[in-house]
Protein backbone atom coordinates (compact mmCIF):
# COMPACT_ATOMS: atom_id res chain seq x y z
CA UNK A 1 0.00 0.00 0.00
CA UNK A 2 2.76 2.25 0.76
CA UNK A 3 4.80 1.63 -2.35
CA UNK A 4 1.15 2.25 -4.59
CA UNK A 5 1.40 5.84 -2.57
CA UNK A 6 4.80 6.62 -3.30
CA UNK A 7 4.28 5.46 -7.21
CA UNK A 8 0.86 7.30 -7.49
CA UNK A 9 2.68 10.84 -6.12
CA UNK A 10 5.50 10.42 -8.23
CA UNK A 11 3.43 9.75 -11.19
CA UNK A 12 1.53 13.12 -10.22
CA UNK A 13 4.79 14.89 -9.33
CA UNK A 14 6.35 13.99 -12.95
CA UNK A 15 4.52 12.89 -15.30
CA UNK A 16 0.92 14.57 -15.40
CA UNK A 17 0.93 17.47 -17.64
CA UNK A 18 -0.85 20.60 -15.40
CA UNK A 19 -3.00 23.21 -16.74
CA UNK A 20 -1.28 26.74 -16.18
CA UNK A 21 -2.91 28.28 -13.06
CA UNK A 22 -4.37 31.45 -15.37
CA UNK A 23 -6.39 29.28 -17.60
CA UNK A 24 -7.56 27.15 -14.77
CA UNK A 25 -9.11 30.47 -13.12
CA UNK A 26 -10.33 31.39 -16.45
CA UNK A 27 -11.96 27.84 -17.29
CA UNK A 28 -13.80 27.74 -13.77
CA UNK A 29 -15.18 31.40 -14.34
CA UNK A 30 -16.58 29.95 -17.55
CA UNK A 31 -18.55 26.72 -15.62
CA UNK A 32 -19.42 28.97 -12.93
CA UNK A 33 -20.73 31.56 -14.99
CA UNK A 34 -22.89 28.81 -17.08
CA UNK A 35 -24.18 26.87 -14.25
CA UNK A 36 -25.56 30.15 -12.96
CA UNK A 37 -26.84 30.90 -16.64
CA UNK A 38 -28.77 27.15 -16.68
CA UNK A 39 -29.97 27.40 -13.35
CA UNK A 40 -31.63 31.18 -14.14
CA UNK A 41 -33.46 29.61 -17.13
CA UNK A 42 -34.39 26.11 -15.27
CA UNK A 43 -35.93 28.46 -12.52
CA UNK A 44 -37.54 30.45 -15.00
CA UNK A 45 -38.91 27.61 -16.88
CA UNK A 46 -40.32 26.03 -13.96
CA UNK A 47 -41.98 29.20 -12.98
CA UNK A 48 -43.75 29.11 -15.87
CA UNK A 49 -44.98 25.91 -15.88
CA UNK A 50 -46.02 26.29 -12.08
CA UNK A 51 -47.90 28.88 -13.00
CA UNK A 52 -49.78 27.31 -16.18
CA UNK A 53 -50.27 24.15 -13.76
CA UNK A 54 -51.82 26.65 -10.58
CA UNK A 55 -54.04 28.21 -13.55
CA UNK A 56 -54.92 24.90 -15.39
CA UNK A 57 -56.50 23.55 -11.85
CA UNK A 58 -57.83 26.54 -11.07
CA UNK A 59 -59.73 26.39 -14.52
CA UNK A 60 -60.98 22.86 -13.98
CA UNK A 61 -62.27 23.79 -10.36
CA UNK A 62 -64.64 26.63 -11.81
Amino acid sequence: MINYIKESYNELKNHVSWTPLSEAQRLTVVVAVFSIVLALAIWGVDTVFSKAVAEYFKWIKS
